[in-house]
């Protein structure tokens, strides 16, 4: 888990598009490791297939009803190189500009009630959505598969919850977790590993 109220708040460096409580969700082996390691980790790109979590399947993590669905953006080259990081900062402007689809990538939006919260998530792999506006979903649904869409330096789940879909007003809202055994609330903290 990297990007996450357990650290900071805003998640991200920023309360823009309601992202202030948001949760970048990793996919990582039994060593902790997100894909495997080569010259290309540290000087160049990396196809987003290396990635333990790429392709892996994201589920409705709540009940509730697909208010918006975009697809069609490219699953681009991962970047885990810090000198390659550079270029993705200085590109973030044009990102942000063009929205939703600039940020999110492929993502699905899920309403939790007439007039939010909405529960958005993001990076989502071209083509894997299953879902369409109006459908309503069961929490463990299956929803689409983990991408490398939008503002996204590596495959993973963006996950957040806001007050609504107008992005630009949105306030990002706290969340958590059912404890995995007990049902009991649970936050996942950054030492925590998570099967994907």
């Amino acid at each position: 888990m990297q990007n996450s109220p357990a650290d900071r708040v805003p998640s991200h460096g920023t309360e823009a598009f309601g992202s202030s409580h948001a949760i970048d969700l990793v996919p990582v082996d039994a060593g902790g490791r997100s894909g495997r390691w080569s010259w290309r980790t540290a000087l160049a790109t990396e196809r987003p297939e290396v990635f333990h979590g790429f392709g892996a399947a994201v589920l409705a993590p709540v009940d509730g009803t697909v208010v918006d669905v975009h697809d069609g953006e490219p699953d681009h080259e991962a970047r885990r190189s810090q000198l390659l990081l550079v270029g993705c900062l200085l590109t973030q402007g044009r990102r942000v500009r063009a929205g939703a689809a600039g940020i999110a990538g492929n993502h699905v939006v899920l309403a939790l009630g007439d007039g939010g919260p909405v529960v958005l998530l993001a990076h989502l792999r071209r083509g894997s959505i299953r879902v369409a506006v109006g459908d309503p979903v069961r929490a463990g649904d299956v929803l689409a598969q983990c991408g490398n869409s939008g503002n996204s330096t590596q495959p993973h789940l963006h996950l957040q919850v806001s007050s609504s879909t107008r992005w630009e007003q949105a306030r990002g809202l706290p969340m958590a977790f059912r404890h995995p055994v007990d049902g009991r609330p649970w936050l996942p903290r950054n030492g925590d590993i998570m099967d994907a």
